[in-house]
């Protein structure tokens, strides 16, 4: 065989099998902080990672501090979980496992928003109404509003019932059972993958993860019911509880709620990956690169509008009239 000939071939076949080696469903997200495989925890109970992703951070031994040892402690309420970042930060920091609801992407209270510009605002949108929260090129997340208007009120008190997270073909529903009486051990969180209801199991791991074609998606117990963090990679991560109006809350505030609804609602914060200049939403507008806010600041309510830019027909439409997103995902229903 000629010499160059065996040459070639030999280049041919190394770059054939480095071409496999990387051709998998999580190429382009390989980088993302929770590419690791867990190794046996330290002699003090610290729980170690070893990283996967690309980058300086590959074949890293990470390994959590003492001060927050675990990933997913059990008494999420009083201990930091410890989180892994296998990116180019490669880094391990402490973090409160439930949504901030004064940080940067949250969404809170009825409903209060702090932008990705750090400005707190108000949406009301409007009562069994359905709002593009986030509207971009390959992600759209809508919310469905529940609400009440007591007598001599102009407009609804609301709160988000539920979220839409759409990209790709697929939608993942994150939701709060109606319930009459609040008991937070009693598990108000509801999860449909693509239409069909996930159980989110209690012990283990306590999540359900899925590989589709385009990416993973994690959905993992940060407290034994009605707090979970969501991860779809390369998109977004979601901090989500389940929670309700108290008694004490509804007369300070005078929502006048009926006795047989404790509107449980969702508390979310976002973390997003990847967002164009040109994305739309009620939030996702706070993060353009050009984005001035319009709320009045120093009032007790700053006030938002858009509800006609935002609206869609549905929880699961991503029409609206600013709205960016062009995947199917919204083509799934219920």
């Amino acid at each position: 065989m000629d010499r160059r000939y065996s040459f070639f071939l030999v280049a041919f076949v190394l770059v054939f099998i480095s071409m496999e080696g990387s051709n998998s469903k999580k190429t382009p997200y390989d980088a993302a902080s929770t590419h690791y495989t867990v190794l046996a925890p330290t002699s003090t109970g610290q729980e170690r990672v070893y990283c996967l992703a690309r980058g300086a951070c590959n074949g890293k031994v990470l390994t959590c501090p003492r001060q927050c040892a675990q990933r997913k402690p059990k008494k999420n309420k009083k201990v930091k979980g410890c989180f892994f970042d296998c990116s180019s930060k490669c880094e391990v920091t402490c973090k409160w496992r439930k949504p901030n609801c004064n940080g940067y992407g949250s969404l809170c209270y009825d409903p209060r928003f702090v932008g990705g510009d750090g400005v707190m605002f108000y949406f009301h949108g409007a009562k069994d109404g359905n709002f593009a929260i986030v509207s971009d090129k390959n992600l759209h997340i809508n919310a469905h509003f529940i609400g009440t208007r007591p007598q001599g009120r102009t407009r609804d008190y609301t709160w988000v019932q539920a979220l839409a997270v759409m990209f790709d073909t697929h939608t993942l529903v994150l939701a709060a059972k109606r319930v009459s009486q609040w008991d937070d051990s009693f598990d108000a969180l509801i999860v449909r993958w693509d239409g069909d209801v996930v159980n989110i199991p209690t012990d283990g791991e306590a999540e359900w993860r899925t590989n589709s074609e385009e990416r993973e998606v994690i959905v993992e117990r940060t407290e034994e019911t009605n707090g979970v963090k969501v991860t779809v990679a390369g998109l977004v991560e979601l901090n989500v509880k389940v929670r309700a109006i108290g008694e004490h809350e509804n007369k300070v505030h005078n929502y006048q709620l009926p006795a047989d609804d404790a509107f449980a609602h969702l508390e979310t914060q976002f973390k997003f990956t990847g967002l164009t200049n040109l994305v739309e939403g009620v939030l996702g507008q706070t993060y353009r690169p050009d984005y001035v806010s319009p709320v009045k600041r120093g009032v007790a309510m700053p006030m938002m509008g858009g509800e006609d830019k935002y609206q869609t027909p549905s929880l699961y439409s991503p029409l609206c009239n600013h709205c960016r997103f062009k995947g199917a995902a919204g083509l799934s229903s219920n």
